[in-house]
C-alpha cells in the first residue's frame, strides 16, 4: 500500500507544507538525508496551545504530536517536489514538550507523533528519538517536533 493510501485511509489529508515563521529554511537536503525544521503542533483549527502537567492533559498532547508528525510528512512531501512516495525511512525525531517541571511523560506524549509514523510508514517509520521538556515553547504550543528522513 502507497503512503498516499495508508494516509487516505487513516482518514488524514497531508495540508500543504508550513512556511517558516522566521529567517531559516523547512528543510534541507544533503544527498538522500532530509533534514526538516521543527513543526509546532497545529491542526485545522489553529495551533494546539498548552503546558502539559498544567493546563494540559495527556491524551491532548499525544493529539499534538501526531499534528506535528503530520507536518513533518507535509514538508518532507515538498521536499520530494509533491512526491511523498519517495520516503524511504524515518531516522530520528527531536521533541519538544511544553511541559511543567514536575511532568516526566514526555515519552508517553512523543508517542503519538511515533505511534502515527509506524501506522503510516510501517517499519520504515521506525526511528530513534529524543523527547525532552521545554519551559515554553514558540506561541505556547504544546509540542515541536523536528525529524531527520531518508529519501530516494
Amino acid at each position: 500500500m502507497s503512503i498516499e493510501d495508508k494516509l487516505a485511509e487513516l482518514g488524514v489529508t497531508l495540508p500543504n507544507a508550513p512556511a517558516p515563521a522566521a529567517n531559516y529554511v523547512p528543510f534541507v537536503q544533503i544527498g538522500d538525508i532530509v533534514y526538516i525544521s521543527g513543526q509546532i503542533s497545529n491542526d485545522a483549527n489553529g495551533l494546539i496551545v498548552g503546558k502539559l502537567g498544567d493546563t494540559m492533559e495527556l491524551d491532548a498532547g499525544v493529539a499534538a504530536a501526531r499534528s506535528c508528525a503530520i507536518s513533518l510528512l507535509a514538508q518532507v512531501k515538498a521536499a520530494c517536489g509533491g512526491d511523498i512516495g519517495r520516503l524511504e525511512r524515518v531516522i530520528k525525531l527531536t521533541a519538544f514538550v511544553n511541559s511543567t517541571d514536575d511532568f516526566t511523560d514526555q515519552p508517553k506524549v512523543v508517542n503519538g507523533a511515533s505511534d502515527f509514523l509506524v501506522e503510516v510508514l510501517g517499519d520504515a517509520g521506525r526511528h530513534t528519538r529524543s523527547a525532552v521538556s521545554a519551559a515554553s515553547l514558540p506561541l505556547g504550543v504544546a509540542v515541536e517536533i523536528e525529524g531527520i528522513f531518508q529519501v530516494k
